[in-house]
């Protein structure tokens, strides 16, 4: 018989509040058309996006969170110091130890939180939401921050013509804590592995090391080409619209809940044509809110659920306590998908 004694947390788990940081530079196609021969109505047909955030040097991945998160603790209507764990997704925080999560929690004023970062790419909203729930619900914390943050304009090849319009940067972050009725339905997440090569860093760190730069890939300018994101734009197109749309189905099914019973849908925001998509394989009736945020915020990976969620609420195009399903796929190849309960 075991002597542990059982964890008590709370029954079900909730989003409580929502918060959003998105750079104050706005960056047009019409930038992006520099270095790259393209045109701002190819860019438009084949991704939705009209402009970007970019982040100043003072925007940082720290800055942006603290924003995005003060709004979202605000808005949740509890202090701080009441956070019990700080979750960051990102893949742009240039620092591999100590984890950015740490600052974090101790700008915003925690009580010694715990506090990590995870990389799932543009899943990796969906496995943080998950990762508090089961805190939550197992008694580790009470309230716990998931937060969403990416620098992407560092990250990104101005002369990659398939990738160079996609990038944004910016930060989106919600307070998750005890509910007494179920807000957060099952996740339905995992990996592809095999189709890893889609989605990828350009070149690993550890390229810069053995001081042979002749190895590394070159600018138009001939300089060594800092590593970037790039991907197969079409294979990841299919596996988009083809897989992830019965990873949606899925969630709904685990949830008990049919697309007649929807009021929004919050998909990772890669690309217009793909939420398109997806809508029209899940037969989502007219009067279920669509989340189209890439227009004018990019792609975001991480930031782009919660960016987008905040701002359908702050709109008034979403209201507290709909029924939404939210889905975040990418680089790995990874994915996660839930229903929700809308703060």
């Amino acid at each position: 018989m075991s002597k542990i004694k059982p964890s008590k947390g709370a029954p079900y788990a909730r989003i409580l509040g929502v918060g959003g940081y998105r750079p104050t530079r706005v960056v047009p196609n019409e930038v992006i058309l520099e270095k790259i021969d393209s045109s701002d109505e190819w860019i438009r047909s084949r991704s939705g996006i009209e402009t970007r955030h970019w982040a100043s040097p003072e925007e940082t991945i720290a800055a942006m969170s603290i924003e995005a998160s003060g709004k979202a603790i605000a808005d949740a209507g509890i202090d701080a110091e009441q956070i019990g764990a700080v979750v960051v997704s990102t893949v742009s925080h240039f620092s591999q130890t100590p984890a950015i999560a740490t600052e974090i929690a101790d700008k915003l004023g925690t009580n010694k939180a715990a506090a990590f970062d995870i990389s799932a790419g543009c899943a990796g909203f969906g496995y943080g939401l998950t990762l508090a729930k089961g805190m939550i619900v197992e008694g580790s914390a009470e309230y716990v921050l998931v937060i969403g943050v990416e620098r992407l304009s560092d990250l990104t090849d101005l002369e990659d013509r398939a990738t160079a319009f996609l990038f944004g940067d910016g930060a989106g972050a919600v307070v998750v804590g005890p509910s007494q009725e179920p807000a957060i339905g099952p996740t339905i997440w995992g990996s592809e592995g095999d189709k890893a090569e889609t989605i990828k860093q350009t070149v690993p760190w550890d390229r810069f090391r053995v001081g042979d730069l002749s190895a590394l890939p070159l600018d138009s300018e001939g300089n060594v080409k800092f590593p970037a994101i790039t991907q197969e734009g079409q294979a990841v197109f299919r596996w988009a619209v083809f897989e992830m749309a019965k990873v949606a189905q899925q969630a709904l099914d685990a949830a008990g809940i049919s697309p007649d019973d929807l009021d929004v849908f919050i998909p990772h925001q890669a690309n217009v044509r793909i939420i398109d998509s997806m809508v029209k394989t899940l037969k989502l009736p007219e009067h279920v809110t669509v989340a189209r945020d890439i227009r004018t915020t990019g792609n975001t990976s991480a930031a782009s659920i919660p960016l987008a969620m905040e701002r359908l609420l702050a709109t008034g195009e979403a209201k507290s306590g709909d029924t939404a399903l939210v889905i975040g796929f990418g680089a790995g190849l990874v994915y996660a998908a839930t229903v929700v309960t809308l703060p």
